[in-house]
């Protein structure tokens, strides 16, 4: 593993370890020799990992459209900055540069991004892990929703285990280390009513 692309708000949150677990995940990422890949923004926990990562001697890769570039701040210092045409485009470029996927406490935006990971994992487009860093149980209920769509019949168990989920940065990435994607089919097969 030599990329991890890393979902987060642009917006610091209201608790003091969103941001320590952010810089926390940077520092990690440098230490193991992991380039960061992430959003390109210099604000809120976004700039928190990419300036963590740059300070502990990592290498950082920012995707941003052009449209947020001011927005968001993008990042000057990064050790390659690509300004693209759109939040699609941001995302395909983003995984095309990734070896895994981690979000941090983040808004809907960080949402967004994670769900299309999954999903494209789900759906067998790429076989890389994707986890969660529960930062004070901020994804506790992603976690539970999941579990009771898998309860429903909406996701396969299999599927399910593909959402990695983890309250440490190192922690996390030794999960990915062992990582096999699930060999299933997506849909769950039911007996039909007569």
């Amino acid at each position: 593993m030599k990329r991890v692309c890393v979902f987060l708000g642009s917006n610091p949150g209201n608790k003091p370890d969103y941001l320590k677990a952010a810089q926390d995940m940077g520092a990690e990422l440098a230490r193991r020799g992991i380039t960061t890949v992430y959003g390109g923004s210099n604000v809120g926990l976004m700039g928190a990992l990419a300036n963590a990562a740059l300070a502990a001697g990592g290498e950082v890769i920012g995707v941003i459209p052009e449209a947020l570039q001011r927005k968001e701040i993008a990042h000057t210092s990064l050790t390659e900055q690509h300004i693209v045409g759109s939040m699609h485009e941001r995302k395909a470029l983003m995984a095309e540069l990734s070896d895994a996927f981690i979000a941090l406490p983040g808004g809907m935006g960080t949402l967004e991004e994670l769900c299309e990971m999954l999903t494209w994992a789900q759906l067998g487009f790429h076989k890389k892990p994707c986890g969660l860093l529960d930062v004070d149980g901020y994804y506790e209920s992603l976690n539970a929703f999941l579990d009771n769509a898998m309860t429903q019949g909406f996701i396969h168990a299999g599927h399910r285990g593909m959402l990695l989920s983890d309250k440490t940065p190192g922690a996390l990435l030794d999960q990915f280390g062992g990582y096999v994607a699930p060999v299933v089919n997506k849909w769950i097969e039911r007996p039909q009513a007569l």
